[in-house]
């Protein structure tokens, strides 16, 4: 459970795989779920037509993982203007906001990566995911997500798991 500071009120989201887990979160009293394909992979964009299905369920706030495969959170830059490409998807499939993260190989955040996720995701909520817990400084981390303006972070407070 998150605290929305926008509110003042606590805010239940889940990870969702597939359209009847969002069902199942909004009869559940979630308000906001996060989509993702291949959970056992750790999770990676869900298809178009799952997001369009998602955004159909009342009340529901729905945000995207981006990430274009399992394994590491290191990015070519084709994997990145592929994933530039799928926030500008979501959004045009009526997501409110997208999960993002990216690293470099020294384990701190990739800003250039990060950056061009920004822009495509202007004026969409946007939350750095779980790649915080691999970082090698998460306060100098921590200042990056900021300064990048993300609205959340994702975190299992650098444990392996929460």
């Amino acid at each position: 459970m998150t605290h929305d500071n926008t509110t003042h009120r606590n805010l239940l989201e889940v990870c969702a795989g597939d359209i009847e887990s969002v069902y199942a979160a909004s009869r559940g009293g979630a308000q906001r779920v996060e989509l993702c394909s291949a959970l056992a992979d750790g999770g990676i964009t869900p298809s178009t037509g799952f997001i369009r299905q998602a955004v159909r369920v009342p009340g529901m706030k729905v945000h995207v993982l981006i990430r274009p495969r399992g394994g590491d959170f290191l990015y070519t830059p084709e994997e990145v203007a592929s994933m530039t490409d799928d926030i500008v998807a979501a959004r045009e499939a009526g997501a409110h906001g997208v999960v993002i993260g990216a690293l470099t190989p020294d384990g701190d955040i990739d800003m250039d990566a990060c950056r061009h996720m920004m822009e495509a995701a202007a004026g969409m909520n946007v939350t750095f995911h779980r790649a915080f817990d691999l970082c090698r400084d998460p306060f100098e981390a921590l200042d990056d997500i900021i300064a990048l303006g993300c609205n959340r972070l994702l975190t299992s407070g650098q444990a392996a798991s929460a």
